[in-house]
């Protein structure tokens, strides 16, 4: 197919339509968010081991240093996003709610955001990528070199770029992908060269015509753009592949069995940064919105804590019951403001009473409607699963393949007694993992 035509395609087996919420920032033009008085960086922003603090308190530090790092392949070194003075080594929480390390950086009263510590001269793509840092801006977080090398047994023909976006008030993507259309196909050439593919198709979902025009006017020969219909999870890793190869990744395998590598639209402009510009990842396009003041979508660097950026995005509004890291289905409630921004953290949304889903315990009566089961993109039985993970039967759960789930939310979304579905499959996830199975 000739490069930068628009074409629409299938679609996967269950999904739900939720009300989107995205005209509050669809056309919101992105800003620098202002710089706080203090950065909370955490050592640990990805999937994988760990990083430990390379400086102390009192050490100057400039934008882009190196700050974190360890000697592990699954994991990703950690840059300073200013040039400041390190307070402190402390421990902070984070929006999972777990505590981690973290380096306390006063910034220098003056920043030049176009001024940075550039990357160290590296043997090869794999190495530069790695060394700054980029790990999946989708949300997953897993260091983004170590999908740039699928096993030898698995060539890659296709890459896809996902820019569906397909979680309800996020819209950052779609400005990254309006605003800086030719860095997004830059890193999609850049992967397909690295991993030897013949071809590279970014996929948005019909909902951001504008996107999808934007990508179109500069791709080029080589590169199709992909209109999907407009349905929720579109964006997830399965899900994409399916729609637009109609290959199914087998149980237990990497996306890479299907021949195809997935990379977020985001991703692959900070690929395309580290590889041209010599550029670490240090910040990031968050999306801010619901009930505050001036819903936006702002750049933001890694370490401001979310109580700042609201107040830059003009305060909480009255009667915020919840405020969310991420979007409504997938993302992670707060108990406390004071948690950082890092690299996975793609929105913020502060949903008022009304809005906000009612606080639920976890011995709902099951009612045996499937809608759950019609629901599941995964053709997986959520209510079983779930069964079993509230008896901590984990072997029985583990047997209705718990570990195909991909966290969508979608059975938790479409449950009428309103059961706690996905976190209890989280469980059920977590225990077969600790035993080491599938």
């Amino acid at each position: 197919m000739a490069g930068g035509v628009l074409v629409a395609r299938r679609v996967f087996r269950g999904g739900v339509h939720p009300p989107e919420h995205k005209e509050a920032t669809a056309g919101s033009a992105v800003v620098w968010a202002p710089v706080p008085g203090r950065l909370v960086v955490p050592v640990s922003q990805h999937l994988g081991a760990p990083c430990a603090p390379v400086v102390g308190a009192g050490d100057r530090v400039e934008r882009g240093q190196l700050i974190g790092s360890v000697d592990a392949m699954v994991s990703a070194p950690i840059h300073s996003p200013v040039a400041g003075t390190v307070v402190e080594i402390a421990q902070t929480l984070t929006t999972g709610g777990t505590m981690v390390a973290a380096v306390v950086i006063e910034p220098d009263e003056q920043q030049e955001f176009s001024r940075y510590v550039q990357l160290p001269d590296a043997s090869d793509d794999h190495a530069r990528v790695r060394a700054a840092g980029i790990v999946g801006l989708g949300g997953a977080t897993f260091p983004s070199v170590v999908k740039l090398m699928p096993p030898k047994d698995m060539a890659v023909r296709t890459v896809i770029l996902n820019g569906c976006e397909c979680e309800p008030y996020l819209t950052a993507d779609h400005r990254l992908m309006l605003e800086s259309p030719d860095r997004v196909v830059a890193g999609a050439r850049h992967i397909a060269r690295i991993v030897g593919a013949e071809r590279v198709i970014i996929a948005v979902e019909s909902n951001k015509p504008d996107a999808a025009e934007a990508l179109r006017a500069v791709a080029g020969d080589g590169i199709e753009i992909a209109v999907l219909p407009t349905r929720y999870p579109q964006g997830a890793e399965k899900q994409l592949i399916y729609a637009l190869l109609k290959a199914e990744v087998p149980h237990g395998k990497l996306p890479a069995a299907t021949g195809a590598l997935v990379h977020n639209v985001a991703t692959a402009a900070a690929i395309a940064d580290a590889l041209e510009l010599a550029k670490p990842l240090t910040d990031r396009v968050v999306t801010v919105t619901g009930a505050v003041g001036k819903p936006g979508n702002y750049r933001v660097l890694f370490g401001t804590l979310i109580s700042d950026l609201i107040e830059a995005a003009g305060g909480l509004s009255d009667g915020v019951e919840r405020v969310i890291a991420g979007g409504p289905m997938t993302g992670q409630a707060l108990a406390s403001l004071d948690v950082p921004v890092t690299k996975g953290t793609s929105g913020i949304v502060a949903l008022p009473a009304g809005v906000a889903a009612p606080a639920i315990s976890d011995d709902q009566p099951c009612i045996r409607c499937a809608r759950c089961v019609e629901g599941c993109p995964m053709g997986l039985e959520p209510f079983a699963i779930a069964d079993y993970a509230y008896v901590r039967q984990w072997d029985a759960a583990s047997g209705r393949k718990a570990t195909d789930c991909i966290e969508c939310g979608v059975c938790s979304y479409v449950c009428p007694t309103r059961r706690p579905l996905l976190q209890l499959i989280r469980l059920a996830k977590a225990a077969a993992m600790a035993k080491g199975g599938s």
